[in-house]
């Protein structure tokens, strides 16, 4: 069955989409069957992966209005084993219409569960920057959260936020979501992240990830040639440091 992992945060600029991207190449390089589903209307993730989103005839938006099914709409990629959900600008109009209908948290959800659970080993959302209805769907629809994060000086603050949100939803769609935290873009040269570091290590002790992602261009590369970065520039430390979360997470996740 599934595992659905939404990957998200309040704070755009956090290698949320590079998160969803790289891990889910990364499952699929330890051979597990993969899906990402782009929530989010820039569709960076879609673009990531060599698809043109003005192009695209049928997205993730046809499947979360039920106009068609994530089966029909997902697309392979270049990576075996790796399959995307792809959006485009139209995403934006779904996330308005989503608030003039009933129990909209949970579309994304049965889109989901019309899907044959045994299809794929891993399910990953990459959530758009807002706490709008679009992430809302990936939070009620998901069993684990994914924050990147940086280690930085107003960290703890913007988690705040998130927290809140995830008590929320708790509360009202999803009592099953659990969380963790990635540090991401981590410079070791830098104080202030060592220092942030430590105290992220000190307050969230169980939910921190022991893979750090560190600052990489390779990283930054990647998605403009269309490519994550297992493919693109498979023996960087950004390539490395993803294939140690991967682990983790299958270690973590049972």
């Amino acid at each position: 069955m599934a595992k659905l992992i939404a990957i998200g945060n309040q704070k755009g600029g956090v290698a949320k989409t590079t998160t969803c991207l790289s891990l889910g190449a990364c499952l699929a390089e330890l051979r597990k069957s993969v899906l990402l589903i782009d929530l989010d209307p820039q569709a960076n993730l879609t673009l990531s992966l060599g698809f043109q989103p003005g192009a695209l005839r049928r997205t993730v938006s046809d499947a979360i209005l039920h106009s068609a099914t994530l089966v029909s709409i997902s697309r392979e990629t270049g990576v075996m084993g790796l399959d995307v959900a792809p959006a485009n600008t139209g995403l934006a109009a779904v996330d308005k219409v989503l608030y003039r209908c009933r129990d909209y948290e949970g579309y994304l959800k049965e889109a989901l569960q019309e899907m044959d659970r045994d299809l794929y080993d891993y399910v990953l959302i990459d959530c758009p920057p807002s706490f709008g209805p679009l992430t809302l769907n990936a939070l009620t629809a998901s069993e684990l959260l994914i924050i990147p994060t940086q280690a930085e000086y107003y960290a703890e603050r913007t988690l705040q936020n998130v927290f809140e949100l995830l008590r929320l939803v708790r509360k009202r769609t999803n009592s099953r979501l659990r969380h963790r935290l990635l540090v991401t873009l981590y410079d070791r040269r830098n104080k202030i992240c060592q220092t942030t570091l430590v105290q992220l290590r000190s307050t969230f002790p169980e939910l921190l990830f022991d893979t750090i992602i560190e600052i990489d261009t390779k990283l930054r590369e990647s998605p403009a040639v269309g490519q994550p970065i297992t493919i693109y520039q498979p023996k960087t430390r950004g390539a490395r440091q993803y294939r140690a979360l991967a682990k983790e997470l299958m270690r973590d996740e049972g």
